[in-house]
């Protein structure tokens, strides 16, 4: 019994050392990650506002495409008025005018239609 004492603490003894040893390890990637953390937050914080700089250009770029969408609409609407308004006065003039030549063309030849 005192043989499987004597083997427990040698057995307790040897955990010991080796979570000591564990320990200071542990402790240095502590320190480690310490020195690192500044830096990447750092970096982190900055990339942070970069983002949000690049989310406000994107919605700022949404309005201007929504408004130049909407210019666009109102000229497309104008063209489209402008066009149901001149091609029936076109078409007058067109009949005008050759109204107008036909009638010319009787007076300096002389035939009647």
């Amino acid at each position: 019994m005192l043989l499987v004492g004597i083997g427990i603490l040698l057995v307790c003894a040897a955990i010991a050392r080796l979570l000591k040893r564990l320990n200071g390890t542990l402790d240095e990637v502590d320190r480690s990650i310490g020195l690192v953390s500044v830096p990447v937050a750092a970096t982190l914080a900055h990339v942070g506002g970069i983002a949000d700089t690049a989310d406000v250009t994107v919605a700022r770029l949404g309005a201007v495409v929504g408004s130049l969408e909407g210019v666009a609409g109102g000229v497309g609407r104008t063209a489209e008025l402008a066009n149901d308004a001149l091609a029936p006065a076109l078409v007058n003039l067109g009949a005008t005018l050759t109204g107008l030549t036909a009638g010319l063309r009787n007076l300096v030849t002389g035939r009647r239609g």
